[in-house]
């Protein structure tokens, strides 16, 4: 009898097959904290979306403005033709309300903003004030040809209507005329907001919540006239115009080096340096669904398709650079795992599975400290304060495992690689699978290579004599 021969448990937990499956059990249990990361990722973002929200509603808002237009009140007039045996037919006359509502001939948008950063905590957001004018002309007479024999308007009850996301952010109207005479505001866009949504921040809103300005034209008169309106306003984190106008010209600028042009329209003409930016649009009423003049009653139209504008982007969004950054944390996480299993061999020495596991940990730790890091510091100084620390970790620990500094810096080498391949990752958004999945041929490839000559049942068929 072989007393003497190690149980089968023993025998097997000495081979190479019981260390691969091994690490990926441990791959599989690392996925719960990297999980509890990412959701922690997620809470943060929103907790600074609630602090960016809170000074947006105390500071103004983001700026969405679309107009000027003329609303004009008339009636229709139509005869109603009721028969009865007494008196035969008779005739009344029925007079429904509608409102006639024109578009500029020409509209220039001229916005020119200061920015500044307020914070709330650690959590800050881009705000920016400044002057917003509004000028051009109208020319009310193809609208009112329009009009049907039976329809009548009432232009001395005409008014100027401007729609804006929020009222909040204006400071001061400096200018308003209407053909040389001075126009008077008051607060309300007369049921006309023209959009529906928030610019395409994600969050949309019924037309109901959004406000504006108006006045009244008591000089309006069937030709054209020109308008000027130069607003001191403020908002936050974008701009949005609604272009209105049969031919519209917009001019953005301010001192903000990091614009995202958005919406239905980009710029013909743009110029962005370090520290400031400036826009030029061009778009003509053939671009897009707005009608010149329309008749309204009751059914009110919204065109939000046709908003464009800018984004105050942030150069870099931690937040969304930390997302991506555990999303591939499941790939990198096996390379100090493979590391070490490739040292164990090479070295001929047995390393037990707790540093294994603390192998592990301390990858996912990396993500931690990158996550806690970035709240404070700039997201790329504390990814390399981040990966020189867990590398050094990873270098020292394994010098502790080997007998020798001879294999045990292949860890800080292999660990430096994958943290420079992720910073590629991270900074290539357009090219990150391709980049990864190279990286993740490399790496398969290199292992093959150096484990082609391995005997894998050496371990066990040395444990069975």
């Amino acid at each position: 009898m072989n007393n003497d021969r190690p149980p089968f448990f023993k025998k097997f937990t000495r081979g190479y097959t019981f260390k691969v499956l091994l690490l990926v059990a441990l791959v599989l249990l690392l996925l719960i904290p990297l999980n509890m990361i990412r959701g922690l990722v997620d809470d943060r973002e929103h907790t600074a979306n609630s602090a960016e929200a809170d000074i947006m509603e105390a500071w103004g808002s983001q700026l969405v403005a679309a107009g000027p237009i003329v609303i004009i009140p008339g009636t229709r007039t139509e005869e109603i033709r009721t028969k009865t045996e007494k008196e035969g037919e008779k005739i009344e006359l029925a007079k429904n309300p509608f409102t006639l509502a024109i578009s500029p001939q020409k509209l220039n948008i001229e916005a020119a903003f200061k920015t500044e950063t307020r914070k709330r905590g650690i959590f800050s957001v881009p705000l920016f004030s400044g002057t917003l004018r509004l000028s051009g002309a109208f020319d009310p007479a193809p609208a009112l040809s329009g009009l049907a024999a039976n329809e009548a308007v009432y232009l001395n009850q005409a008014e100027l209507v401007i729609a804006l996301s929020s009222q909040k952010g204006i400071r001061k109207i400096n200018t308003s005329t209407w053909d040389g005479e001075d126009l008077f505001f008051k607060p309300g866009n007369r049921g006309y907001s023209l959009f529906s949504g928030q610019g395409g921040s994600g969050r949309s809103r019924t037309g109901e919540g959004i406000g504006g300005i108006y006045a009244g034209i008591s000089q309006f008169q069937n030709r054209a006239a020109a308008f000027d309106i130069s607003i001191e306003i403020r908002g936050g984190q974008y701009i949005r115009f609604l272009p209105v106008g049969q031919d519209t010209h917009a001019a953005v600028s301010a001192d903000w080096g990091a614009p995202s042009f958005q919406g239905a329209y980009l710029p013909g003409e743009s110029a962005v340096g370090d520290t400031d930016f400036s826009a030029l649009w061009d778009i003509n009423y053939l671009s897009r669904d707005i009608p010149l003049f329309w008749k309204d009653y009751g059914e009110r139209q919204t065109y939000s398709g046709s908003l464009f504008g800018v984004n105050f982007f942030r150069a870099v969004d931690a937040y969304a650079l930390n997302t991506r950054a555990v999303k591939y944390a499941v790939l990198f996480l096996t390379i100090p795992f493979l590391t070490l299993f490739l040292l164990e061999i090479f070295t001929k020495k047995r390393i037990h599975p707790a540093p294994y596991l603390l192998s592990g940990i301390a990858n996912a730790v990396f993500y931690l400290l990158l996550l806690s890091l970035s709240e404070q510091i700039p997201f790329y100084t504390a990814y390399l304060i981040a990966a020189l620390a867990v590398t050094a970790m990873m270098t020292l620990y394994s010098r502790s495992l080997l007998p020798s500094w001879n294999k045990s810096w292949y860890m800080g080498l292999t660990v430096s690689i994958s943290y420079i391949l992720l910073y590629a990752v991270l900074n290539a958004q357009s090219y990150a699978l391709l980049i990864g999945s190279i990286g993740t041929f490399v790496v398969l490839a290199l292992i093959m290579f150096l484990t082609r000559k391995l005997d894998w049942y050496r371990e066990e068929s040395e444990s069975e004599k």
